[in-house]
């Protein structure tokens, strides 16, 4: 491959980039398309190799922001990809490997050039760029077609209806990776879109059919968490008579491809980023959180949501309400059972708040299952080690037990499953604990961390709820668990007590000695008891004793509260948070390409 670049460096010289990024315009039926096409390029194996990649080809993605209004050559290449599109389904079906391993490349082109132009230019200025066609003089064409439309939707039926094969996992992966960036307008914006061009395609017209069997096939790729084929499991001969550009990082040909997935995205937490089993899987789970968390258009709510909102299980036979849009079915355990296994990461985590909080289908069959520990484990698992976690996973993982504990049911199951030897709890060790037990011990331990070190209201408040929900379903507590409550009582009872101290001495001065008030009379009746009884009393004789007072205690003297349920309310404008979540995600999940920490404006929030 006599210009073929070998090295990073030699890629601004490379004769079929300047060609493409020159004055010269290219028309879509050149040959010079299949010789670009054929490249095969060493993949980046770290995020410095990704940068300096990016940095390398960015003059050349400049040079062709300059010159594709006269060339119109970014449009050429895109009809090349579309055309190729058309035969992709049966290529697959073929196994025609050099036509697939073009086709990718071409998206993977226009991926790199995607995220450039929206880098350097305004939505608006990046449509005209889709527009651009090459005319001669004094012409004029008021049906130019919209390109960019056009792309998205070709994206969208990739997506969907490509089999997932060996030959065709790559390109998957692209076609995921290039609909996240395509909508990356968002990082790049202090504050929230709500109306932007990408909303107007995705939200209407050619893309709006494809919403619910989108939403669907974003799902299974996440439950199914299809590994990529092995490396070099079918690698291309090199050509001796084409060149190439460079060979793209996710393109699946050649050795070494998946590693560039493997790694934590610039600005990421130092803590190593955990090998990721599935690229697909984890794409899709991101594109479908972006889906989701779009802004609603002003004439009508956002359809992926809706179509989240909406699905039911396979084994569901109702009709659908013909009120609901987009719904479709999917098979709950499979998704019950991979939501189970994938909480370590922030995106799966964000993805079961999203089904509990807004599918009442999903909530309603996971607190019918019988194995919620499967479930519940992995978020308290996240709690206790919440000094290695983000505040926002962390976060998610308590409005998760707090919608929980808004059902009674589940308030009293979780008493009734009892775990042997939880090795990740390592201040005591717990034999055999009920899953109740855990919980409360888990949730108290957060509550403590949060007094002495981040201090977050939000973070307490809702610790303290979720114990409240639970609180009328305690049944056969653990001995620690119980030793635990009492202490977080008087620890708080203190500080009520100091705090209320403090505010009426502010008020009336110093208390005398005849104003500190009483003890309450529940706590003194059965105190009183207690004391009669002698010391040295077995937890047995301690019961029967309160139980006897019970009985005996006058309820003329007790004063008798509301039943109460603390429910999750979303706040009033819940994308302020959860956009730039997603978004950070994304920045921090490396979408296959280097995102420039210096580029971004979004992140306004800690995206530790």
């Amino acid at each position: 491959m006599g210009s073929n670049s070998s090295r990073i460096g030699d890629l601004p010289k490379n004769e079929y980039l300047k060609k493409l990024s020159g004055t010269e315009s290219v028309s879509e039926n050149d040959p010079f398309w299949n010789q670009l096409l054929s490249f095969s390029f060493p993949a980046p194996t770290s995020s410095t190799e990704l940068k300096l990649l990016e940095e390398a080809t960015v003059s050349v993605c400049r040079s062709l922001v300059v010159n594709n209004p006269r060339t119109g050559n970014l449009g050429a290449l895109i009809k090349v990809f579309l055309s190729r599109t058309k035969e992709l389904k049966l290529s697959a079906e073929c196994q025609n490997h050099i036509f697939i391993w073009q086709t990718h490349n071409a998206l993977f082109i226009i991926c790199c050039l995607l995220k450039v132009f929206i880098c350097e230019m305004s939505e608006e200025e990046l449509q005209l760029h889709f527009t651009y066609e090459e005319k001669s003089p004094g012409s004029y064409s008021s049906d130019s077609e919209d390109l960019l439309e056009e792309l998205l939707c070709c994206l969208m039926q990739l997506i969907t209806d490509i089999p997932l094969l060996d030959i065709t996992y790559e390109i998957s992966v692209e076609a995921v990776s290039t609909m996240v960036v395509f909508l990356s307008c968002q990082l790049f914006h202090k504050e929230v879109l709500r109306q932007s061009i990408s909303h107007k395609y995705l939200m209407r017209g050619r893309c709006l059919p494809y919403t619910s069997k989108l939403v669907k096939t974003l799902l299974y790729n996440f439950i199914r968490q299809e590994k990529p084929p092995p490396p070099g499991a079918h690698v291309l001969p090199q050509q001796s008579d084409g060149g190439g550009l460079l060979y793209g990082l996710a393109s699946g040909v050649a050795t070494g491809l998946w590693t560039v997935f493997t790694l934590g995205g610039v600005g990421s937490k130092a803590a190593a980023t955990p090998e990721l089993s599935s690229p697909l899987a984890n794409q899709s789970l991101l594109l479908l959180l972006v889906l989701a968390n779009l802004t609603d258009a002003a004439d009508m709510p956002n359809p992926y949501r809706q179509a989240i909102m909406s699905f039911k299980n396979t084994q569901d036979s109702s009709p659908f309400p013909s009120s609901i849009p987009h719904a479709f079915q999917i098979n709950f355990n499979s998704l019950y059972t991979a939501l189970c296994e994938q909480q370590t990461s922030d995106q799966a985590t964000l993805l079961l708040y999203t089904l509990l909080h807004q599918n009442s289908n999903v909530r309603t069959y996971m607190l019918a299952r019988t194995d919620m520990e499967n479930l519940v484990l992995p978020i308290l698992e996240i709690l206790y080690h919440v000094e290695e976690r983000n505040s926002h996973h962390v976060y998610m993982a308590l409005i998760i037990l707090l919608i929980l504990t808004e059902d009674d049911g589940f308030n009293r199951s979780i008493h009734e499953v009892i775990l042997k030897n939880i090795t990740w709890y390592s201040e005591r060790v717990l034999t055999e604990i009920s899953l109740g037990s855990l919980l409360i011990l888990v949730v108290i331990r957060t509550i403590q961390y949060n007094m002495t070190r981040t201090r977050d209201k939000y973070l307490h408040t809702n610790c303290l709820a979720a114990l409240a929900n639970m609180s009328a379903q305690f049944r056969s507590l653990h001995q620690y668990a119980a030793q635990r409550i009492i202490s977080l009582f008087s620890l708080l009872s203190k500080k009520h007590n100091k705090v209320l101290e403090q505010a009426t001495q502010s008020l009336r001065g110093s208390l005398s000695s005849n104003d500190v008030p009483l003890p309450d009379y529940v706590i003194t009746f059965f105190s009183s008891r207690l004391l009669q009884a002698g010391a040295e009393l077995s937890v047995e004789r301690v019961l029967e004793i309160i139980k006897q007072g019970a009985v005996a205690l006058p309820k003329d003297r007790l004063k008798k509260f509301p039943e109460l349920k603390f429910k999750y309310v979303e706040e009033e404008q819940p994308e302020e948070f959860f956009i730039p979540y997603v978004w950070s995600l994304v920045y921090n999940s490396a979408v296959g390409l280097y995102w420039n920490p210096q580029d971004i404006q979004l992140f306004t929030m800690d995206s530790d």
